[in-house]
Order: structure tokens, then sequence, then C-alpha cells
């Protein structure tokens, strides 16, 4: 019968990746980004008896899938059986293996069969190792990740809120907080779950409960209005603008209010900071602000978190690039047309495109939390690229031609100023700060990143 072993090293003791794979968010942790899946039930305590039920997309149909958990060993590793969904047989072993001081060995033992016996291995066998290699080479990468990133600030335990739980960095960001280990909470608008820690947000009155946000390490603000959503019509850029600074400024109050405050506050900002720059004219975080309406809604959302810092709170703000997930943003955008041999230059494809893997930027969030920083603090990967090249990466990646131009007039038509600004306009923007500090990307090459991203081979 078909058997699937995978084995990595980790970069941390055995105790410390059985740890991460136990806490609340490991299973939202391991879902590739290209797989359509809903998690409709969370084991909660790892432990015997244990159940998880998914439902995915396959062929255009959705499956059920629930498993069991059994055998679970704490500090060294746990099983888990499919009761229902696509196998005819999976059993799936999780080891967690001593190796030397500080290192582990991450082992995934799967023994499987598909429907259909002799036939069905027959025709889909070769399918389903492949998407199989496919899946647990990515999850080893993910886990990785995830565990150089927290391994930066060992045995720190955090009691952090975060707003913006409903975008895509928002929503990956609680759970690569809770599988490190830290007391995580939403800021959530209207309604609070006060029995999971919910701290209640009023967005029409832009009022937090202050009571709620006593006693905290760190306060992670990452909420605002899409600015890729819809054109910008006068009234979407006045949502933008206010869905970013009034909320800002309102939290920065709260917090200086507390008699507990936190030791600090993580906003996020955007590079749009820097405005239009050609490739002769690379900025970094002493650079000056550009011109234009980003510019100038970046400017008033950095300040408007004026009010915290005023009151001894350290504060970062985190000028986030072009973030890449399969899941969403840009390059979830991009693929269709790509794979369709559709891809290829924006306008003159001399624009500078700055840009981050989501996974970085997870980590950058977890190192201003931490890291003697304060201020402006450039997310994006030390190698940005022009607009050409970066589609020209992407096609190798998905072994497309990259050639189809999309003239700067066909943007302008179709997508107004919004589309000048997002896809014509670009700066090369350098990472100092965080490269001064000694921050280690874990996807800073960007084929790498795309195959990562899209799980395309090496």
């Amino acid at each position: 019968m078909p058997v699937h072993v995978r084995s990595s090293l980790m970069p941390v003791d055995a105790r410390t990746l059985a740890d991460w794979h136990f806490r609340a968010g490991a299973i939202d942790r391991l879902l590739p980004p290209w797989e359509e899946v809903e998690v409709l039930q969370r084991p909660g305590a790892m432990v015997d008896g244990a159940v998880a039920r998914f439902r995915m997309r396959k062929a255009g149909l959705w499956i059920e899938w629930v498993a069991r958990h059994h055998d679970v060993e704490p500090g060294r590793g746990f099983s888990d059986t499919q009761e229902r969904g696509p196998f005819r047989r999976w059993t799936h072993r999780h080891s967690f293996l001593p190796r030397d001081e500080g290192t582990s060995m991450l082992e995934d033992h799967v023994d499987y069969d598909v429907p259909g016996g002799v036939l069905g291995r027959a025709l889909a066998g070769g399918m389903v190792k492949r998407d199989l290699e496919r899946m647990f080479a990515w999850r080893h990468a993910r886990t990785r990740h995830d565990l150089a990133h927290h391994a930066r600030f060992p045995g720190e335990r955090l009691r952090v809120a975060v707003s913006g739980t409903g975008g895509m960095v928002g929503g990956a960001f609680l759970p690569f907080l809770s599988t490190g280990g830290h007391d995580v909470r939403r800021i959530v608008r209207g309604s609070a779950d006060h029995a999971r820690g919910d701290v209640a947000w009023d967005a029409k009155g832009n009022a937090f409960d202050a009571a709620a946000l006593e006693g905290l390490d760190a306060v992670v603000h990452l909420a605002g209005a899409g600015i890729a959503d819809s054109k910008w019509t006068p009234e979407r850029k006045r949502v933008i603008r206010d869905s970013r600074v009034l909320p800002t400024h309102a939290l920065a109050r709260t917090l200086a209010g507390l008699r507990a405050k936190p030791r600090v506050l993580v906003c996020a900002s955007a590079i749009g900071w820097y405005g239009d720059r050609p490739a002769s004219e690379p900025v970094d975080e002493a650079s000056s602000r550009g011109h234009g309406y980003l510019a100038d809604v970046c400017e008033a959302w950095e300040r408007a978190a004026d009010p915290a810092r005023d009151a001894g709170i350290r504060v970062v703000h985190v000028r986030i690039g072009v973030v890449l997930s399969a899941r969403g943003g840009a390059l979830a955008k991009l693929l269709t047309p790509f794979r369709m041999g559709l891809g290829g230059p924006v306008g003159c494809g001399k624009q500078g495109m700055s840009w981050i893997d989501l996974d970085d930027l997870l980590g950058v969030l977890r190192f201003a939390m931490s890291a003697d920083v304060h201020g402006p603090l450039n997310a994006v990967a030390p190698a940005a690229c022009s607009n050409r090249d970066f589609g020209r990466a992407l096609g190798r990646v998905l072994g497309r031609p990259a050639v189809a131009p999309l003239p700067a007039a066909a943007v302008k038509a179709m997508f107004g100023e919004m589309g000048e600004r997002l896809l014509l306009d670009g700066a090369y923007v350098r990472p100092t700060v965080l490269e001064r500090l000694g921050f280690r990307w874990a996807l800073g090459d960007l084929e790498h990143a795309f195959r990562f991203e899209t799980g395309a081979p090496a």
C-alpha cells in the first residue's frame, strides 16, 4: 500500500517543534495557499479523540474530510486517521524527533490508499503522490519559516491585541502568534466575544474598550479599507483615508490614557509614503516623503499615532510593500492571467516593485514587537525589482511567457487614478533598518517566494 514520508531538519529543539504543532492555529498555518479549504471544526486541545473537520474543493466539488486524533504523546508526536473523506485509507503520524542541541527533525509518515483498488491506484496514484510531495514540502517550509521568526526572541510570551484580523495579513497574523505561544486577542468591530478576550471597537464612533486593552504587552493595528477594492471616486478616497487615520488616532489616544500601557504599538503603514520614484532614486526610512494622494494618506496615518508616542509608548510604523500570497492581494490576481500566458509588463515596465512574502511580513510584525526599533520600518524584501522583471520571474515559475504588455492607456481607461497610482507608479524601497538590525528573510528571493506561494517545483 502507498506510503508517503517526509523528514526535515528544524531550527529548534523537539519540544519547541512539538509545542508549535500542539497549539491553536497550527491547522491554519499548515493549509497550502493554493488549496480551497474551509476549516469547519478545529480539534481544540490536542488529546486522544479530538476531531478536525474540513471542507475542501477538488475538481469543482466540495468534499468533507473528518479526521480523529489518537496516539497523542506531548512533546513527541500524534496521529490522525481519516473517518470520512476522499481517501480509502489515511493515517498520518506527526513525529518530532530530537537531534543535535537546538535542532530537531520533523517527520510526517502517511499510510494511505485511494479508492478503486488497483485500478484507482493506476489512474490516480501518480497524481496523488505528486500532490502529497508538493503539500508536505510546503508545510515543512512554512513550519521552518515560522519557527525561525519566533526563535529570534526565544521564550518570550506576550499578551497582544490585533486589529484588522478579517484581512489577509491580520487573519494570518493571529495563528502565527498563537502557534508561537503568545496570548492573542482580536480587536473587533461591533460586539465582542469577551469569553475569548476580544476587544470591542465601535467603528462608527471610533471608540475602543479601554478596560480590555489594559495590561497588554503589544498592540498591532492593521485595520484599513482595501485600496484596490474599487475605483477611486472622491467618496472611496475619503473612506480609504478615514479608515486609517481616524481609528489609528482614536486607538492611540485610548492607549495613551491607560494605567497599564502596552510597551509598543505596531501600526501598519505603506511604502506609498515614498510616492513614485525612479530606479535611480532608491529610498529607505531616512528618505523624504513623496508626493500625491497615497503619500498624503500615509503621512496622516503615521501622525495619527502621535498621542501614543507622546505618552511614552514605543511606536513602529511598518511601511508594507507589495505582499505576496496566493490567497489574496496582487499575486492572487495575477496568477490566472499569467497561467493563461497573458501576463507581461504594465506600462513601461520600469516602475519599481518593492515586495515581501506574507510569511516574512508576519516575521517583520513580530520583530517590530520586540526589537529595539521605533518610527518607520520598511517591510520589503532586500531585492526590489522592476515591474517587467517581476512579471518575468512569475512567468518562469509558472512555465509561461510574460510578454503580453498592458499599456498605460488601458490601465488609465480601466482603473482610473487607482490604476495609475497602484500599477504605473512605483519605488525601489530598501529595508535599511531591518538589515541593520539583522532581520533574516525566509523568502528574500523573488522566484523562491513565487515557488513557495504556488507550490511550483524548484
